[in-house]
């Protein structure tokens, strides 16, 4: 396999985060439940959220799977396990404990009318307050919230290390010989909807790693999957080929969705035929993008390196800076829209500007996940992409 063919999956990746921004940012203004809501939440946008819900983070485990063997083959067990606990546990503990708290605080403030300082609620929150609660629960804190993909990711590449760079190759040799014509597409999806229909009640999604046993299901597949067929380039084309049936079959799930949620009296009727459903736009979903990543976006730049640097400690700011500027913006009024567009600005402003800030700076950089310095030539043809969180 040519390796700048993975150069692909890092676009992807690039554009997955930066649809997280913009979702958070809806998350905001929809009726769904959120740490902070606008004052006038609205179901107006749900449908466009729902292009990418399904299968964005599905997409990601995916793509970090394949980053993930690619190391594997390179450092060893061993080797990997190191180089990701590095990369994934720091960032993890510095976002919990500077990063993420102005979330919680500013939610507690909302909720249950807090009314200490700053101050005040970070001497709680490292003590492990359990006392903020309203009728939905009892908050936990501390709290990784957006950042649980990070610890997943990390369980995940241990099971990796553990299993070996042989028996991964072997696994992904026999998966490329059974996804091909119409299983591409009906063996995943039996696994998606099978998981959907028997775990999804009982474990809905609650970022407890411990005890998120839908989540896992969804998640860790697609983490292996990627992992498995990072070297099978013969796998990547065949979703190059399926992307607009894949397309197709996408948009018309996508719309049985909307009319599904826009009827509230056939969710108990169809609710199992919902999931698998669902499960097909998830697929199909990350079919299509792969598919139509791999044939338009697989080449190198210098744009691809300094993105594939910044878009990690994007990530790790985004939320905290939507719901701050959130908080900022409500007492002024603007409308929904207007400020919806200014708190997405702002956000990409802010998380960049501190990028450039901190990749200058020494020890910080480690905390915010950056490798190797931005702007670093071109890796040497036949080098496999390796800043793939």
């Amino acid at each position: 396999m040519d390796h700048k063919r993975l150069y692909f999956l890092d676009w992807l990746r690039i554009c997955a985060f930066f649809l997280l921004v913009l979702y958070h940012t809806g998350m905001y203004y929809v009726t769904w439940d959120w740490h902070i809501k606008s004052a006038s939440p609205s179901d107006a946008i749900e449908p466009f959220m729902l292009l990418s819900s399904p299968w964005r983070m599905s997409l990601l485990f995916l793509i970090g799977g394949a980053a993930a063997a690619c190391l594997l083959e390179k450092l060893g067990g061993k080797g990997l396990a190191r180089e990701r606990s590095k990369r994934l546990l720091l960032p993890l503990l510095f976002g919990m404990f500077v990063i993420v708290p102005p979330q919680a605080y500013f939610e507690v403030v909302a909720d249950v009318a807090y009314q200490g300082s700053y101050l005040d609620f970070m001497r709680l929150y490292v003590s492990g307050y359990g006392g903020f609660c309203d009728r939905n629960g009892c908050l936990d804190i501390p709290t990784w919230n957006h950042l649980w993909f990070l610890p997943y990711l990390w369980l995940y590449t241990l099971l990796l290390a553990a299993i070996g760079s042989g028996r991964l190759q072997a696994a992904g040799a026999w998966l490329l010989g059974q996804l091909h014509g119409w299983k591409l597409f009906a063996l995943p999806l039996a696994v998606l909807a099978l998981g959907r229909i028997l775990l999804l009640s009982r474990w809905p999604h609650t970022h407890n790693l411990l005890a998120d046993w839908h989540n896992h299901a969804m998640s860790l597949p697609a983490f292996l999957l990627g992992a498995a067929m990072a070297r099978q380039g013969a796998f990547w084309q065949r979703l190059e080929g399926a992307r607009f049936p894949a397309l197709g079959m996408f948009l018309g799930c996508w719309a049985a969705l909307v009319a599904y949620y826009a009827l509230p009296e056939a969710m108990q009727t169809w609710q199992q035929t919902q999931r698998v459903v669902y499960a097909l736009v998830q697929w199909c979903g990350i079919v299509a993008v792969c598919g139509f990543g791999h044939r338009h976006l697989n080449f190198d730049s210098a744009k691809r390196r300094y993105l594939t640097q910044a878009v990690f400690p994007v990530y790790l700011l985004h939320q905290s800076l939507i719901i701050c500027l959130a908080w900022a913006l409500k007492p002024v009024g603007i409308a929904p829209a207007t400020e919806g567009m200014l708190i997405g600005v702002l956000t990409l402003s802010i998380s960049f500007a501190v990028f450039e800030i901190v990749r200058r700076l020494p020890v910080l950089p480690a905390l915010f996940g950056i490798g190797k310095a931005a702007g670093q030539p071109p890796a040497a043809k036949g080098e496999l992409v390796q800043h793939l969180a």
